[in-house]
């Protein structure tokens, strides 16, 4: 049995979607789990339950941890680490291997390329978060007590993904005949890792046993763009001019005032300003996978939307 939890995000789907091709018997837990597959087995639990935690890993041989909160730094100061906890010990409870499926916030702001070996230096609330929760699973390797391992990729794009600030403020904008809109400067490089690509690997590091018990970078095409350039990208596949506005700070502080996404966003800021540069070279160097083209990827989202209106 392999067991995902947060079943139902956009990761989870795509894991979801790739495991069938290394087990019949997948498990997808969450507070309202949906099948992806017909053969899926469902199975309600809240995570920050210990007690239903440790019943929703029962059985599973690897365990994959793929939960989202509400974007909310209270929330996830609250909730993440006794996820994490609960989910730590219901796998050491049960001996099953975990997969953190985790993000590049507790590395703070880079200058040049992120790596599996860059320090954590986080420069936001949910950053330092992010420190923690990575730090506890560290130490239970380190330990010996747990077989785990941190996969973390970088901004999403693709299919089906809603709440991405690529599908928020490019695609959305350009499948309504509005001009995209880019956050801070249009010229900086931004890596966006492509989720069907995720999950793949994803799934194929869970299912390598010389994988666990270190960090990996999931696979993201090293051609990374700019601003502009990933709008001529989704623009063209429109077939629609690609026209843009680029959102200075202090409009984004305004915006902030009164919409509460947008002010949990502020402290993110950071990734905006400069380049955004993740490394996947050692998946890379290990696993004989491609990376989906920003052409490509940008050409299948398109698709996807238009097929949906």
């Amino acid at each position: 049995m392999q067991t995902i939890l947060g079943a139902n995000g956009i990761i989870s789907t795509e894991l979801a979607k790739a495991l069938t091709q290394y087990t019949a018997k997948i498990r997808l837990v969450s507070r309202n789990p949906l099948k992806v597959n017909d053969t899926d087995e469902i199975f309600a639990a809240d995570l920050t339950s210990p007690e239903q935690t440790l019943a929703a890993v029962a059985g599973s041989e690897i365990v994959y941890l793929t939960a989202g909160l509400k974007y909310s730094t209270k929330i996830w100061q609250e909730q993440w680490p006794l996820i994490m906890r609960n989910v730590i010990e219901a796998c050491i409870k049960h001996k099953s291997k975990l997969v953190f499926f985790d993000n590049v916030y507790l590395y703070g702001k880079v200058n040049g390329w992120m790596t599996e070996s860059t320090p954590a230096n986080p420069c936001s609330k949910k950053g330092e978060v992010r420190q923690v929760i990575a730090g506890m699973l560290l130490n239970e390797i380190t330990k010996g007590s747990l077989t785990a391992m941190i996969v973390r990729a970088a901004d999403f794009y693709g299919p089906n993904t809603p709440m991405s600030f690529a599908t928020v403020m490019i695609f959305n904008n350009l499948a309504k005949g509005k001009k995209a809109q880019w956050m801070l400067n249009d010229d900086v490089k931004h890596s966006l890792t492509y989720t069907p690509d995720a999950g793949k690997a994803t799934a194929l590091l869970g299912n390598t046993a010389s994988a666990f018990n270190q960090v990996w970078h999931l696979p993201t095409n090293r051609n990374a763009l700019n601003g502009k350039e990933l709008i001529a990208l989704a623009a063209k596949e429109f077939g629609v001019v690609p026209k843009h506005m680029t959102l200075p700070k202090w409009m984004l502080q305004l915006v902030a005032l009164f919409n509460p996404v947008v002010k949990e966003s502020i402290e993110m800021l950071y990734q905006s300003e400069s380049d955004y540069l993740f490394d996947s070279s050692k998946f890379d160097a290990a696993f004989t996978f491609h990376a989906t083209t920003y052409a490509q990827g940008m050409a299948e989202t398109v698709k996807a939307i238009l097929s949906e209106n």
